[in-house]
């Protein structure tokens, strides 16, 4: 064995044995120079007045949003949450990949239980390849409406950004804000099948802004010096809005989205679903004055339907130095309206991948699974109308006709332990039949789903195409901003109506795609993502709207071990959340070259 060995290695070029050098080299450099983190999250309920009325509302470290975390490339995080509420919670890294550590990524009862009141669990968070703004938030219930906050993550050290370095940064965090307890709402409305309840503003860091109620004087404001430019980083922490998002007389330059760079583009505006975060620049090249920063709801569900949240959110853009100050801020006028889709559209459109050098793009080309994936409003009958929902049944919504069940334990700790009993490995790569998805007033048998707890089992490695295609049903078309844990993809293209296999590929953009973790699935329309199965792990799929995740527009996606330690999940921490299980057949180590043991 050593002679062959030594035979291999002699006919190495000499070429090659520099490149595994180099990579050795870099590897060991980055081991060692990336940094390890540390955070406490002590969540607690505290009271908040906005709106002129005040309530208690649970939050991390006292603070709406919650703190922001600060890394750079391929640092490791540790955050321990200390859970001093009056229920269970989990916290959800968006938009980190966590690699082969899904044990960390937070959905509740996906790969944890719930942290209950008065115990801690402390979160091993892996950055990889993110480089940008990502956020953080609650994943269980409603929680996250108030329990959230930032990740800005710097390029490694020595390296910089691929654009002009600015003078300064700003965060901005697009919420959501309920006057009464949203969680007990929701509960209410789910036991009742009524729809889910709209929120009573929103809020830029917080605040509500000074066109609202007792609002003026908490309006947040942000100061700027005349000549300065300024990487804004947006988050759309909204609870089931998509938001347009302006600063009045000042142009925006769009440099990166989702923890991606993208090919600059400037703008007087965005769209922004919940979810997404971009990277803007912004120069202070306006007269010394005052400015809105404004926000409203971008809706794209029936125009007769018009009981969403219609305010508009404002913080102010404040220049300094000596001036006189104007007795209102100047307005956005380039803040579409609120079912403006052409706006919507063009901005869109524009959005590219940088793909340079040295941030390429690597979209598979080699695609082994292709998956055709409905995305559908849905009713459960219920008995001589009892029901509070459409035509007296209760609201649900689903993907492929399966609406997702909640399991009592998480899907990853059956997994790993070959748990049986506690979901089935039949998500299906079609819908259960084929018709006009955006046909109006379609019948009544393909309004009603089945109810499960379905994944999808990927083999390491595996090259796969998801098309996702808006319907029709229950007259209740709108976009869908489809989040997935664990990846980001590639959204090589989209689409109005129904898709087209054989014309629709071919226009495919396969050359600089936009890299995200959470595309919006257009109105009565399609769109396909592509990405490399390498990430091992138990890994959730789920519509960005609470309101749709609620009412099941779920699954689950396991990518097994690819067959090396560096290729699989890696083992359990030593203490988790603990989940009370409904029952047990069998537990074997873990081996996830078995069959469909469940």
């Amino acid at each position: 064995m050593e002679n062959d060995t030594s035979i291999g290695w002699s006919r190495i070029s000499l070429f090659s044995k520099f490149q595994l050098f180099a990579c050795l080299t870099w590897f060991l450099f980055r081991w060692t120079e990336a940094d390890v983190h540390y955070y406490d999250f002590v969540l607690s309920e505290k009271n908040f007045t906005r709106l002129c009325s005040t309530k208690s509302m649970l939050v991390v470290n006292e603070s709406f949003p919650g703190p922001v975390i600060r890394v750079h490339r391929g640092d490791t995080v540790f955050v321990t949450v200390h859970n001093q509420g009056y229920y269970g919670v989990t916290i959800h890294w968006h938009g980190v990949k966590q690699p082969g550590n899904p044990w960390s990524d937070g959905p509740e009862y996906i790969t944890q239980c719930p942290i209950e009141p008065g115990s801690s669990f402390t979160y091993e968070v892996n950055f990889s390849t993110e480089e940008g703004t990502l956020w953080w938030h609650a994943h269980s219930d409603w929680t996250r409406s108030s329990v959230h906050g930032a990740i800005v993550i710097y390029p490694i050290e020595g390296t910089t950004s691929p654009y002009p370095m600015p003078d300064d940064e700003e965060i901005i965090i697009l919420g959501s804000w309920y006057t009464e307890d949203v969680n007990k709402l929701v509960a209410e409305d789910l036991k009742t099948g009524a729809d889910t309840p709209r929120s009573n503003c929103y809020v830029i860091n917080g605040q509500p802004g000074d066109l609202l109620p007792c609002s003026r004087e908490s309006t947040y404001r942000w100061v700027v010096d005349y000549g300065k430019t300024y990487l804004v980083r947006i988050v759309n922490a909204a609870m089931n809005a998509e938001l347009f998002f302006a600063i009045a007389n000042h142009s925006l330059t769009v440099v990166g989205m989702d923890g991606n760079y993208v090919k600059p583009i400037i703008t007087d505006y965005i769209m922004i679903s919940p979810g997404q975060t971009m990277n803007v620049l912004l120069t202070a090249n306006q007269s010394l004055s005052h400015y809105y920063i404004e926000t409203r709801q971008y809706d794209t569900a029936r125009p007769d339907v018009t009981d969403y949240d219609q305010t508009n959110a404002t913080a102010i853009l404040m220049y300094s130095g000596n001036y006189t100050a104007p007795d209102s801020p100047f307005s956005p006028s380039s803040l579409p309206s609120y079912e403006d889709f052409r706006s919507a559209n063009r901005f869109l459109d524009r959005l590219r991948s940088l793909a340079s050098k040295e941030h390429p793009v690597n979209v598979p080309l080699n695609v082994t699974t292709k998956m055709y994936i409905t995305v559908s409003m849905n009713q459960l009958l219920c008995p001589n109308a009892s029901c509070d929902g459409i035509n007296g049944n209760r609201l649900v919504s689903s993907l492929n006709n399966i609406s997702f069940v909640n399991p009592s334990t998480d899907i990853l700790l059956a997994y790993y332990r070959n748990l049986s009993g506690i979901y089935t490995k039949d998500f299906p790569n079609w819908p259960p039949s084929m018709f006009n998805f955006t046909q109006e007033d379609l019948p009544m048998n393909t309004t009603i789903p089945i109810q499960g707890t379905k994944v999808k089992v990927l083999n390491y490695n595996e090259e796969v195409e998801i098309t996702f295609q808006g319907t029709e049903v229950l007259n209740a078309s709108e976009n869908h901003p489809v989040h997935m844990h664990g990846y980001s993809f590639y959204v090589v293209g989209s689409g109005y109506g129904n898709f087209n296999n054989e014309t629709d590929p071919k226009t495919y953009n396969l050359v600089d795609p936009l890299e995200v973790n959470t595309v919006g699935v257009p109105k009565n329309g399609w769109a396909t993502i592509r990405f490399k199965a390498s990430n091992p792990g138990v890994w959730f799929w789920h519509c960005h709207f609470d309101r749709h995740l609620s009412w099941g527009m779920n699954t689950v996606m396991i990518v097994k071990n690819g067959g090396t330690p560096e290729t699989s999940i890696r083992p359990p921490p030593t203490y988790m959340p603990p989940c009370t299980l409904p029952y047990i057949t069998w537990v074997e180590d873990f081996d996830d070259s078995l069959g469909d043991v469940n």
